[in-house]
């Protein structure tokens, strides 16, 4: 039987031969750790080439793997066809989980939210306490942090108000409203002004000792500009289509140049230790198809081109990226195809339908409704049980997820 390997000191390197006293297999198997991926060759594949079945950091993928006579990898291919996964990963939002569990509030203390962001050991201790109250349920940690520090990072005051959400007391009105300049041709070291989240990061790797993987994440360059022009959360998006449709280019100027700060911020986490990372586009829905191909996806394939580029300047090995464009169904084809090997489903996506579409390009994630928790055992069993058949009912590229993050009143 073929387990899921995990690495046992946490910060092993990629390309070292993996050390798991965990799992004791007798089958004759070589261990790669692959770019920070843990997996596992074929008996028949050998030492330095084949086909590979993979968990990438609690993420299922595939991968034709080369690897040099020193243990260097060489080169991986998610697409080659022919091979299969052996496992399902689950996951969830533990940044949304975590913070209504009794001892996220003992942990935070007097503290404001952006306060425990910024404080290394807080967020990491509040990183770990989902993986450490559900110990072997879960199957990989994210950084506690929030998709905001990068307005922040740009110079824009954020607040996170009790019971209302993140709020901007001066949020972006138009291309002349100074501001707009002023962030346009701000020169923003993410290096110096992120430095909490890297320590972050780093400190929750050593902490986890390779008990689950560790997700780094940033928010999707349009979803960054709804809020910095709407000042908080939205129902109506006014002030974003006011953006998109009167200021197009000036738009596409700011989301430019979101996009490379997000690029560089992503990169340096992976730098800190991150072995995975997400990009959340929660605000895709208020965009129309037309507009998706104008103002969402051109960033996300930014992030998605230049990110393995940049890792491999600061030599550092690169990592699985996963998109999740929230309520951009009509986008599914796209995704597939905007270099991001795994993409999340929302819960108003049927899941057979995913697959017929994606067939076989990218690892799909997703999408039980989180409004399913209200409902009773058979409700939930039901639900899952949907889901699982959906997506072909084996254990073929994908990971079972909640279509989007828990909600308050659940929890």
């Amino acid at each position: 039987m073929v387990q899921k390997l995990r690495n046992d000191d946490g910060m092993q390197y990629p390309g070292e031969i993996a050390n798991d006293r965990s799992t004791k297999n007798t089958e004759p198997q070589d261990k790669i750790a692959v770019s920070g991926l843990w997996a596992i060759c074929e008996p028949s594949v050998g030492r330095h080439s084949g086909k590979v079945l993979a968990i990438c950091e609690g993420v299922p993928a595939i991968f034709w793997l080369s690897v040099s006579q020193n243990g260097d990898v060489i080169d991986f291919d998610t697409t080659r066809t022919g091979c299969n996964v052996i496992s399902v990963a689950i996951s969830e939002d533990q940044r949304i989980a975590g913070r209504y569990l009794p001892e996220y509030h003992e942990a935070k203390g007097n503290n404001d939210f952006f306060a425990c962001c910024r404080s290394p050991e807080i967020a990491s201790t509040l990183t770990l306490q989902p993986i450490d109250r559900f110990e072997g349920l879960i199957d990989a940690a994210i950084i506690f942090s929030d998709i905001l520090v990068i307005p922040q990072a740009m110079g824009m005051v954020v607040e996170m108000l009790d019971k209302k959400g993140p709020h901007f007391p001066n949020p972006l009105t138009s291309p002349i409203d100074g501001q707009y300049e002023n962030l346009i041709s701000r020169q923003v070291n993410v290096a110096t002004e992120l430095d909490y989240v890297y320590k972050a990061i780093t400190l929750t790797r050593r902490k986890l000792k390779g008990r689950v993987p560790l997700f780094g994440f940033c928010g999707a360059p349009w979803t960054l500009l709804c809020y910095m022009v709407e000042g908080g959360g939205s129902k109506l998006f006014i002030q974003a289509k006011t953006w998109i449709y009167k200021y197009p280019e000036e738009t596409k100027r700011l989301l430019q140049k979101i996009a490379e700060l997000c690029t560089e911020y992503l990169a340096l986490q992976v730098k800190a230790g991150a072995q995975i990372v997400q990009v959340f586009d929660s605000w895709a829905a208020e965009l129309s198809p037309s507009s998706f191909k104008k103002f969402a996806l051109p960033y996300l394939r930014y992030i998605s081109e230049h990110l393995p580029i940049r890792l491999e300047e600061l030599q550092v090995n690169v990592v699985p990226m996963v998109v999740f464009a929230k309520g951009a169904w009509y986008a599914l084809e796209d995704l597939c195809m905007s270099g991001y090997q795994v993409v999340g489903l929302d819960w108003l996506q049927d899941p057979g339908e995913a697959v017929k579409i994606a067939k076989g390009r990218v690892v799909l994630q997703g999408n039980a409704d989180p409004g399913v928790l209200y409902g009773e055992k058979y409700a939930i069993t039901d639900t899952v049980r949907e889901m699982v058949n959906g997506f072909g009912g084996g254990k073929q590229g994908w990971v079972a997820n909640l279509g989007h993050g828990e909600i308050y009143s659940i929890a």
